[in-house]
């Protein structure tokens, strides 16, 4: 087993697997699909900028989440490679009704840490979600040459969750942090239950 396949198996443990329809009818929205993964990326990357400025004092936050948000950046902009070379556009922003719904389990209020904690948990699982439609876009969709590009991009999610994960066990128990993260999987896969299969989402 390879680096790649380790981490994809550490990562995935996600309690709802996506309905085998997404990536049939994904592949043949391409346009809406990458311009929706445009904005995933570069939301990706403002997360962790706001989280690097609300905590600066923490330093191996500020350190990994630097790195992470100029890999993130860089994908937004292979993700617009992709749109330009098809002769697509960008087009506008579309709400990600996903993460918004996981975003209202993120605990606010007077407990700094354990809203770090969440928001940490949260990213994870976005991270996990996006590198299991990434592996799905790889192995089923037609066009190679997306293909490959859905393969490096599902490699380097599988990093960004242990990252996420890591970071969370920074900061509070690794126990607390192991039990949050049970309840934060079962709350993603009611959500992904109770979503309906978009053609033009990427989540």
């Amino acid at each position: 087993m390879d680096a790649s396949e380790s981490k994809e198996k550490t990562i995935l443990k996600l309690k709802l697997n996506t309905d085998p329809r997404w990536v049939d009818i994904a592949s043949k929205n391409i346009e809406d699909i990458l311009v929706d993964h445009a904005y995933c990326e570069q939301k990706a990357a403002s997360t962790g900028i706001s989280l690097i400025v609300k905590y600066p004092e923490k330093t191996r936050l500020v350190d990994e989440l630097t790195a992470l948000v100029a890999e993130e950046w860089a994908h937004f902009e292979r993700v617009l490679l992709e749109l330009r070379k098809r002769g697509f556009e960008l087009g506008p922003q579309r709400r990600d009704e996903y993460v918004v719904q996981l975003m209202t389990h993120v605990r606010r209020g007077d407990h700094r840490d354990r809203q770090l904690m969440d928001m940490l948990l949260v990213s994870a699982l976005i991270e996990a979600r996006s590198c299991e439609r990434f592996k799905l876009l790889w192995k089923h969709i037609p066009d190679p040459e997306l293909s490959k590009f859905y393969y490096e991009l599902m490699v380097s999610e599988a990093a960004h969750f242990v990252s996420y994960v890591d970071l969370a066990k920074e900061y509070r128990d690794p126990k607390e942090v192991d039990a949050r993260l049970q309840e934060l999987l079962k709350i993603e896969g009611d959500i992904i239950t109770n979503l309906p299969v978009r053609d033009d989402r990427m989540h």
